[in-house]
């Protein structure tokens, strides 16, 4: 049985893409309570990516750091007319295996991942990036590190917005759910930290914090949040095992 049988674990990633984390979670006999903080939205009206399409084999890279932004570029792609077998001349990197799935799903060639799935270890693993143009094609509230490690390199880049991250819809019976008391609070992205604090103004009572990756963590840290489980795999798999370890590795209470 696994160690999370019987947990009351709250996911605050969007509504579709927590289907699942919810499944792993019930097949471990978990009791996931889905409270979506984030919602995502496409930019409909997106001159600067049109352009960008428009002239798409004049860059060198493409890279794309969520599975998110695949979506919305490839959507903007197809009402452009243009195949992702048109861009088989072109270097793509992508940010995390999920991100990589949906590439390859919609018929992109990956050409490298970087091992550690945050976007500031891309310039180590695409290799000398000087008066190569790069297209990156983001969330409008995306950090800028990557790109001015990108720009110091001497790379061209064009760093575009082509989803928009919005608060999700309140769930009333879900927010019930959280109050009544949780084992586990459990983080995706820097987005669903903010999002859940602005709910509920910190951690429930008892609950235990998890984060996927660093950064995630450190904007938990930043609201005042206890981080008590850090996935240093940056999936939700790597999230779950790393759940797992952490109640397995606590002492059973005598009763």
């Amino acid at each position: 049985m696994s160690s999370l049988a019987g947990k009351r674990i709250v996911i605050t990633r969007p509504r579709d893409k927590a289907q699942e984390l919810c499944q792993d979670l019930e097949a471990r006999g978990a009791l996931p309570i889905l409270l979506p903080t984030i919602g995502i939205e496409p930019i409909e009206d997106n001159a600067r990516l049109d352009r960008a399409i428009a002239e798409i084999t004049t860059y060198d890279w493409i890279i794309f750091t969520s599975a998110n932004g695949v979506v919305a570029f490839w959507q903007r792609l197809v009402k452009a007319g243009i195949t992702s077998a048109s861009l088989d001349t072109l270097s793509i990197a992508a940010i995390g295996p999920a991100t990589a799935s949906s590439l390859r799903a919609r018929g992109f060639k990956v050409r490298c991942m970087p091992e550690e799935f945050v976007a500031e270890r891309i310039l180590g693993t695409i290799g000398d990036v000087r008066g190569k143009r790069i297209l990156l094609p983001r969330a409008d509230i995306a950090r800028k590190a990557v790109v001015k490690e990108l720009e110091a390199a001497g790379a061209l880049v064009d760093d575009i917005a082509v989803y928009r991250t919005v608060p999700a819809n309140l769930d009333a019976a879900a927010l019930a759910e959280v109050r009544t008391g949780v084992d586990v609070v459990t983080f995706t992205s820097s987005s669903t930290v903010k999002n859940f604090h602005g709910m509920f103004g910190g951690a429930p009572a008892g609950a235990l914090i998890a984060c996927i990756g660093p950064i995630t963590a450190r904007t938990a840290t930043e609201l005042g949040y206890h981080v008590d489980v850090l996935s240093e795999d940056y999936t939700t798999d790597g999230l779950i095992r790393a759940l797992e370890a952490h109640f397995t590795a606590q002492p059973i209470p005598v009763t």
